[in-house]
């Protein structure tokens, strides 16, 4: 397979530049010094040069037919002419002048073709720099305005991939999906002795931070076949045109190594609905879009086949010709890891750390639902990074801990001084929480910490371990919650008998559930109907929309009611807790179930 050559002119840059500016600087010297010469050389008369050698002031002459030039004793030079032809200079040897003759018939001067030189050479070094200009930026993408519609893909044959579905943690139904892109393009007789026809485009879709591209190199390293990069920006330019030229050079280059894959990163920058607007950058956008289209569908390649795969988070805005069958008519969803893939992205991670014996990774990945595959190497990288300063011999589970609070909730605020009366309000604040949340352990997910160390916008944190991985929620499981967020206030109201902010962001929580409850979920006494707010969706009456308001009122009460007898029938439990808060400011699940003399709850892991 012939490789692409780069352009010297490209990859040399800075070496032609200082050749140009050497050339420049040479002609300016030649310039000088023909300026110089003819400001430096005095014109006299004949009549005075004759004086001057009589009174022995001239030191060197030479003679050509009727010019003299000479130098005087004094270092000036000069420069005379005689209408005639002297045939006796022997007064210039009477005056101990040194003199010589030109032969006329060879005579050569090079100051008189310097400037001729310098003009061809000129001419020559701006031919040389616009045939390179002209002829640059072919895969690599010009940056001038020779180059302006050629492809800014980048190449990479198989030998500069290293990526295989061995480097991609989780996302097994992506893969499973994709492997069969890899069949065909390993072997494409397999399906076209049945007459099938390989899908042309593989949309990626997912959140960012879930390995949309490293799954497309993947596929490249896997097929071992030559893999172009680009992302749905390059191909937009200011000028109508550019776009469309780069999308039609990107696919020539494509065939000509097929079998390839072709990938396009956020082609929502290029593919998005067409007759959004009226300006020019839409113009230029929706001509783009066309040539991606054209591209795309029914183009014909020798002695191979090309897979577009483009990645995006935004589907909802592309066009739907984008996605008809034969052009984009493949969608994976590459998803947010669940709980066995977040441990296996972990041990990914953590091959390149030092880990300590007491880390449980399991433990670790179970603490990060919703993570992306980025958040957890950047959980691995915060962790590393605590146990660096500390001067630590290994990453320990205290730093992961550390990197997780530091991640969700930010960094640890030691600036803020707490009077003791406001560690105290947060105290029993944070044990309103815990202690609601271990009296109803079947409908809660188990507790992990409680702490009052300030972090972020947040002055204290109960925080609770999801022991499996959920994807619905009961009822139950809901109001439980609700009542574990309001036992917060509960807990103030009860002991200090009066209101703080402190719980705002527990009301944002604990109104959200409920309104999801009511709105989404059918669980209300309004009935299995959705009341969406959503643009374009349908909407409800003002009746209605109270009839919401009562709902939500309605589960907001009875689990503050909840919370209240909870709280008020285990007060000695809340009191115990809050004041052994407010001396370990941090206390883990088993030191809590220890002080209050409650049976740990049994983990039960599901990998």
């Amino acid at each position: 397979m012939k490789k692409k050559q780069n352009n010297p002119f490209l990859t040399s840059g800075p070496k032609n530049a200082l050749i140009l500016i050497v050339a420049f600087l040479g002609l300016l010297f030649v310039l000088y010094r023909l300026t110089d010469y003819s400001r430096q050389v005095q014109s006299i008369l004949f009549s005075t040069f004759l004086d001057k050698v009589e009174k022995k002031q001239v030191r060197q002459v030479h003679i050509s037919d009727t010019d003299v030039y000479g130098v005087l004793k004094d270092g000036t030079r000069f420069e005379t002419a005689t209408n005639q032809n002297p045939t006796n200079w022997g007064f210039l040897h009477a005056a101990d002048v040194e003199y010589s003759f030109a032969n006329t018939a060879h005579q050569f001067n090079i100051w008189y073709l310097l400037p001729l030189l310098s003009v061809i050479i000129t001419l020559l070094a701006l031919w040389y720099f616009m045939r390179q200009a002209r002829s640059s930026g072919g895969g690599g993408g010009g940056t001038n305005v020779f180059s302006m519609g050629k492809s800014r893909a980048r190449l990479f044959m198989p030998s500069m991939i290293k990526d295989t579905f061995d480097s991609v943690a989780g996302a097994a139904e992506a893969k499973e999906e994709l492997k069969d892109v890899i069949d065909f393009l390993k072997n494409p007789e397999k399906y076209e002795r049945l007459g099938a026809k390989m899908t042309r485009g593989v949309l990626l879709v997912g959140a960012p931070g879930n390995g949309k591209t490293l799954l497309a190199r993947a596929v490249a390293g896997e097929a071992t076949c030559p893999f172009f990069s680009i992302s749905g920006s390059d191909f937009i330019e200011v000028f109508v045109g550019v776009g469309a030229a780069r999308v039609r050079d990107l696919f020539v280059q494509a065939r000509r190594n097929s079998p390839c894959i072709v990938f396009i990163d956020e082609v929502d920058a290029v593919g998005q609905k067409r007759g959004s607007g009226l300006s020019g950058g839409h113009e230029e956008r929706e001509q783009t879009l066309n040539a991606l289209l054209t591209e795309m569908d029914g183009f014909q390649t020798t002695g191979g086949s090309v897979i577009v795969i483009a990645a995006t988070n935004r589907p909802d805005v592309l066009d739907p010709a984008l996605l008809r069958p034969g052009r984009f008519d493949r969608r994976v969803e590459v998803t947010y890891p669940d709980l066995a893939s977040r441990q296996q992205i972990l041990e990914v991670h953590a091959k390149t750390v030092k880990i300590g014996p007491d880390v449980d990774l399991n433990k670790v990945a179970r603490s990060t639902p919703g993570f992306s595959g980025a958040d957890l190497a950047n959980l691995v990288n915060e962790a590393t990074i605590i146990a660096s300063k500390l001067n630590q011999n290994n990453v320990t589970m205290k730093d992961f801990e550390e990197a997780h609070d530091k991640v969700l909730l930010g960094k640890e605020l030691k600036s803020i001084a707490l009077t003791q009366e406001d560690k105290l309000v947060t105290a029993y604040h944070e044990a309103g929480h815990a202690i609601v949340r271990l009296l109803i352990p079947e409908d809660t997910d188990p507790l992990h910490k409680v702490t009052i160390i300030p972090r972020g916008r947040a002055l204290g944190v109960t925080a609770s371990i999801p022991e499996r991985e959920k994807y619905t929620t009961s009822k139950r499981e809901m109001m439980a919650s609700i009542a574990a967020a309001l036992g917060g206030r509960v807990a103030e109201m009860l002991i200090f008998g009066k209101e703080t902010t402190g719980a705002y962001s527990d009301f944002i929580a604990a109104t959200e559930m409920a309104r999801k409850m009511v709105c989404s979920y059918g669980m209300s006494d309004l009935g299995t109907i959705v009341f969406s707010q959503e643009p374009g969706s349908y909407m409800y009456s003002q009746r209605t929309a109270e009839k919401i308001d009562e709902e939500i009122q309605k589960i907001i009460s009875a689990c503050n009611r909840r919370s209240t007898e909870l709280l008020e029938t285990h007060q000695e439990m809340l009191d115990k807790l809050a004041k052994t808060l407010v001396e370990k400011e941090t206390m883990h699940a088993y030191e809590i179930y220890e002080l209050l003399g409650i049976t740990p709850r049994v983990e039960h892991r599901f990998v």
